[in-house]
């Protein structure tokens, strides 16, 4: 009967980012919220409401009712506080990831129209705190999320309340307090995955260990020495956590692990299961598997629309499958026309549901392009229709490089490559790396008597781009291969470097 009082508080159908916290704090009260590693930040989730309060009088001194503010903190709980502050005074919080570039920056602010930027908590503390939010209904832009589009520029995916907590406030539901969790959290706040986990932790009321920017050694110690519960992450982390010697530790505290934004390779999901356990009994120690979950999303869709489950001791639930859709969500698989392709075809992915995106902030024509008429979100994503509805991940349509969880536009790289006097075109592709599923590499053609080994286009690119972006792999060409149409083939480009197309 207390978890519904709770689910009753909570679904308020006027929950906005700006009145969560709140909201929790009457739930959750004097429970812990957060703890970061190396001594940072450690409150309660009624310390996180007056600290959102608090800055959210201050913005609101500084900004209107629908500014927006760019939140340029470092990854920490700072910035998902900092965040919740701005909706509460009304404006449109804007997180960045801090890898980004001053030049990218600079266009972020330009592009959103920001009225302020966001340093540090320090920039809006003192005022007087909002004992009231801005009022906002549900179906109103709650963010902004930056991502690199195919025209070159960071585009700002504009996501209601509605999209960003509709799926994840369920979580007040979770027994929080019949049994002791704990969340490890290494994952970037700027990034919508890192931006939905965190709000459905909070929700459900449990702590998170927050390590701001992710180690393998470390989170395999935090697992260890704290007997977390819960570990989230992109493939890349567990990949790195096995090199670092996940197996030789004890791990069995962990009875969910957790995973999106990459395709998880069902070996590895299933490796860390036996790693985990379903519980830990007095006299006996530790019982069968942990959970494994996959989710399938993106920031246009405001992170998952589907998601799979591989239970403990039962090899199902791993492979190529995006999994069952999450409620309120349709997929479907289409061809060229936009009609549904037959079982066993092969289409793009579209999407409906309530976190579809509002559209692209000042970018009608990228918005026409990305939503139909009808609602439906066009992903990109290739899939093929299998049976009894299900939907298997094929690949990207996008010209899209998936390196360590984050997403790598070809087309930006290229174009901050080709600013370099000496490149006179530049081809960019993702090579595949076991470590953080593919590395970008660039294709160029130079100019006349200038070779690669006196050009460091590497560090030319580290100064335009955020490093994750940055090409790790050079090769020079006289000519690019091309179809008749003078399209670049890019398939042709990847056995330049060794590898073999597919």
């Amino acid at each position: 009967m207390k978890a519904l009082r709770r689910v009753k508080v909570i679904f308020r159908r006027d929950e906005t980012l700006g009145t969560l916290m709140e909201t929790l704090a009457a739930i959750h009260g004097d429970h812990r919220l957060v703890e970061e590693a190396g001594g940072g930040l450690r409150i309660t989730f009624r310390q996180g409401a007056k600290r959102v309060a608090r800055w959210a009088g201050g913005i609101a001194s500084r900004v209107a009712p629908g500014d927006r503010v760019v939140i340029a903190t470092p990854n920490s709980y700072e910035m998902f506080l900092l965040c919740l502050a701005a909706s509460r005074a009304g404006a449109i919080p804007v997180p960045l990831n801090e890898q980004m570039r001053p030049e990218e920056i600079a266009h972020v602010m330009s592009d959103s129209g920001a009225a302020l930027i966001i340093h540090s908590a320090h920039d809006v503390d003192g005022a007087e705190p909002m004992r009231t939010a801005v009022p906002a209904g549900p179906e109103d832009v709650a963010a902004l999320f930056y991502t690199s589009g195919t025209t070159g520029k960071p585009k700002g995916a504009a996501l209601t309340h509605r999209a960003l907590i509709g799926q994840v406030v369920a979580g007040v539901v979770w027994p929080t307090r019949l049994h002791r969790d704990e969340a490890v959290f290494a994952l970037p706040i700027a990034h919508i995955m890192g931006f939905v986990i965190l709000t459905a932790l909070a929700c459900a009321g449990i702590p998170a260990y927050l390590i701001p920017h992710f180690r393998p050694d470390e989170v395999l110690d935090a697992i260890e020495s704290r007997r977390a519960t819960v570990f989230i992450g992109v493939p890349a982390m567990y990949r790195l956590m096995l090199e670092a010697g996940a197996e030789k530790r004890d791990l069995s505290s962990i009875r969910l692990w957790g995973s999106g934004a990459d395709v998880m390779p069902p070996e590895l999901a299933a490796t860390f299961k036996k790693l985990g356990a379903t519980m830990t009994l007095p006299l006996v120690g530790p019982v069968g598997e942990a959970l494994f979950v996959e989710g399938y999303g993106l920031v246009e869709s405001a992170g998952g629309v589907a998601a799979k489950l591989s239970p403990p001791m039962l090899n199902i639930g791993l492979g190529e499958s995006v999994g069952i859709q999450l409620p309120g969500y349709k997929l479907k698989v289409v061809d060229e026309d936009g009609r549904e392709v037959a079982p066993g075809s092969v289409g793009e992915l579209w999407v409906k549901g309530p976190g579809v995106l509002k559209g692209y902030w000042n970018a009608p024509e990228a918005t026409a392009d990305a939503i139909t008429e009808d609602g439906w979100l066009r992903t990109g994503d290739l899939a093929r229709r299998g049976p009894f509805g299900t939907v298997m991940f094929v690949g990207r349509q996008k010209d899209v490089i998936k390196h360590g969880g984050f997403s790598v536009y070809a087309n930006e790289v290229q174009a901050a490559l080709e600013e370099h006097p000496a490149v006179l075109e530049a081809a960019v592709i993702g090579l595949p790396d076991e470590r953080v599923g593919e590395i970008p590499a660039a294709v160029v053609r130079l100019a006349d008597g200038t070779t690669l080994d006196e050009l460091d286009l590497a560090s030319w690119a580290a100064e335009r781009l955020a490093e994750y972006k940055v090409p790790q792999r050079f090769v020079a060409v006289s000519e690019l291969p091309r179809t008749g149409t003078r399209k670049v083939q890019k398939r042709q480009l990847v056995e330049l470097f060794g590898v073999g197309a597919d």
